[in-house]
């Protein structure tokens, strides 16, 4: 586990340790807040571990419960049972909201929220535990789509591995505004500024394979307002 070297964790704010210090840190936030604003839009956190002396970095579903991630995944494969034995990971979530063109080459970015965890994994074992965090799964897809399909049977359970990521050592680090061209370029004949970026639902397609007459659940058409 990261060793905390400026800072223990509080009721507002996370810890720091040595993995989450950057180069820019007035771009570093350590609030609670914050970090559960920026991971309460995401739906994709990219799970990075080393195994076999080989480093691996893996996209997959998530959800905040409190104060953990929950994932969840087949029992089989080696990402869950290679972080179920308490592997050190580092968690990351992250938002693009623009392309910051600059006039010159050095100066250009882009303007992102984002969210980096370290620590470990830990299993769910208890069977309410692995239903509630099944149920929240389903809601962060949408509103009601729990009881709008059909819950998981027990060999589908068996399959599955619940695994809790606590937010213990946390930051966000976010970018906004325009370019940060240096003063002798500001005169220079080149367009400059941000070209704005976001995710959005778009209209829900029916699956070519109903056999049902059913309307849209109003949870998903709440997605695409």
């Amino acid at each position: 586990m990261p060793k905390l070297i400026e800072s223990p964790a509080s009721a507002s704010h996370y810890g720091r340790s040595r993995e989450t210090k950057m180069r820019v840190a007035k771009r570093a936030e350590y609030g609670r807040e914050a970090v559960h604003a920026i991971l309460d839009e995401g739906y994709v956190a990219h799970i990075a571990f080393v195994t076999g002396g080989k480093p691996v970095c893996i996209p997959i579903f998530y959800v905040r419960d409190g104060e953990s991630l929950l994932i969840h995944g087949s029992r089989k494969t080696r990402m869950f049972t290679e972080l179920a034995s308490g592997l050190p990971l580092c968690a990351t979530v992250t938002h693009l909201d623009g392309l910051v063109l600059a006039r010159s080459w050095f100066h250009h970015s882009m303007n992102y929220r984002s969210v980096m965890v370290h620590g470990a994994a830990e299993e769910v074992r208890d069977e309410a535990a692995r239903m509630q965090a099944m149920w929240l799964f389903m809601e962060r897809i949408a509103e009601g789509r729990a009881d709008g399909s059909r819950a998981p049977n027990a060999q589908e359970m068996k399959a599955t591995m619940v695994l809790r990521i606590p937010l213990e050592t946390a930051v966000a680090k976010v970018r906004t505004g325009g370019p940060n061209d240096d003063a002798e370029d500001m005169d220079l004949p080149y367009w400059a500024g941000v070209v704005p970026m976001e995710t959005r639902h778009l209209a829900p397609e029916v699956s070519a394979d109903m056999q049902v007459d059913a309307e849209v659940p109003e949870g998903v058409l709440a997605r695409c307002r």
